[in-house]
């Protein structure tokens, strides 16, 4: 049986609906969007990530006996809403940016519309997917940006809770990481796995040449060998003498790794291993990796600072109504406007203006109502790439942006969104947003 996901929520979603059902405005045409007002720590852009998890998220939020029993006892809400939430199935309409997509202050990043009480009861999990899987995205295609080709994997899912782990490795897999360590992402996500053997394998036998030697026999010399327990140079020497030559790859995980890099690839060349490959996994964040542009690195992997979005673990995006209906059905628009958190009411698309150099220019978020229940469509130019894609119809998922294929083709879409960025965009000192966002 699927696991439900109704109670992965705050409790003031259901007690709005508790509300609304007995002031008879839970069936209220409304209009809800998540956006960003700012991007996070200076950065010029960010990256959509978590749609296809949460559309599978949207599916699974069912309320069964389990769930209804738990919130009955505790008195959460009434019977009235009780039996509502018992036939509970989202039957509205999703838009959303592509994930993958860049995104930038303002983006309406995802368009919800339906009832209500069917719509306010998805802002948790909406916000508790996107505001992660997005900042890891977002951290995660700054590292690809500065890492030359050179392929990373992911490996902090010791740095994180399990549930954690997952949704980071399927995210910097989309913005651009070639393989994760986390062996259910590779499951769930079809995210490619890698891995060999920490300190303690090396550790475990009664010396550092036995336990490459039983490396070897059991992967072969294509492997990678961890130099790095003791002492770097005598790592290498060993390796090289147990695998030959055609050593795959050995790892350094410590030490000064621009100087440590060019004495490993001198000693390994000297030795005749010409082609044994390099990886470094000390700390690395999107500027060590930058520090390493000139040495000899051939792959990186990064833990902590990728899972933990690189000192932004949250997106900052918020989930506001924007619009509802009136008693003639028409949308009037609604929004919070006290302090410096304003929003901009009304029902949204949006597009990006292209330049005649193939290169993102504007953000131009369309307000305004649009024909049968749909946002405003964009003008047909040339120059304007439409950015909401529907993702729900009348409740029915699209089911091209799910499982394995959905992560697929979100990593498709962000990498020619990331050649549409200007190269002012992969700068890695605080700044801002690289293209405006203007409201038409």
């Amino acid at each position: 049986m699927t696991e439900s996901s109704a109670l992965r929520t705050d409790r003031y979603e259901l007690t709005m609906v508790d509300a609304a059902i007995e002031s008879g405005t839970a069936d209220r045409r409304c209009m809800f969007e998540a956006f960003a007002r700012r991007l996070p720590n200076g950065r010029r852009y960010g990256v959509v990530a978590g749609t296809g998890r949460l559309l599978e998220q949207i599916r699974q939020f069912r309320f069964t006996d389990a769930e209804l029993t738990w919130l009955r006892d505790n008195d959460v809400v009434r019977q009235p809403t009780l039996d509502w939430l018992a036939d509970y199935s989202f039957a509205g309409n999703i838009w959303g940016y592509q994930e993958g997509e860049a995104y930038f202050p303002g983006s309406p990043l995802l368009v919800v519309e339906g009832t209500f009480a069917e719509g306010v009861i998805l802002e948790t999990i909406v916000l508790s997917v996107l505001n992660y899987d997005t900042s890891v995205a977002s951290a995660a295609a700054r590292m690809v940006s500065v890492s030359l080709g050179r392929p990373i994997a992911e490996m902090g899912s010791r740095r994180t809770s399990e549930y954690a782990a997952v949704a980071a490795a399927r995210a910097a897999y989309i913005a651009g990481f070639a393989a994760t360590s986390n062996l259910e992402a590779g499951r769930s996500w079809g995210v490619p796995t890698m891995g060999t053997a920490a300190h303690s394998f090396t550790l475990l036998h009664d010396s550092e040449e036995d336990a490459f030697r039983a490396q070897v026999k059991a992967f072969g010399t294509d492997t990678t060998l961890l130099v790095d327990t003791y002492d770097i140079a005598h790592g290498i020497e060993l390796a090289v003498k147990v695998a030959g030559t055609g050593l795959g790859s050995i790892r350094i995980d410590s030490g000064d790794l621009p100087t440590v890099v060019a004495a490993a690839r001198a000693q390994l060349d000297d030795l005749g291993a010409v082609n044994t490959k390099i990886t470094v996994t000390s700390d690395l964040d999107e500027y060590a990796i930058a520090a390493l542009s000139g040495s000899p690195v051939d792959s990186f992997g990064v833990g902590t600072s990728v899972v933990t979005g690189s000192g932004s673990p949250a997106a900052g995006m918020v989930y506001k109504l924007v619009a509802h209906t009136d008693d003639d059905g028409a949308w009037v628009p609604v929004a919070k406007t006290s302090t410096s958190k304003v929003s901009i009411g009304g029902r949204k698309d949006a597009v990006r203006r292209i330049g005649a150099d193939g290169l993102a220019a504007l953000e131009v978020v369309l307000v305004g109502d649009g024909p049968d229940g749909e946002p405003e469509t964009a003008p047909g130019q040339a120059t304007e790439r439409e950015l909401l894609v529907p993702l729900v119809t009348n409740g029915t998922i699209d089911e091209r942006f799910l499982g394995a294929s959905g992560t697929e083709r979100a990593r498709a879409h962000h990498a020619s969104v990331m050649r549409e960025l200007p190269a002012q965009a992969f700068r890695l000192g605080r700044g801002e947003a690289v293209i405006p966002t203007i409201y038409r």
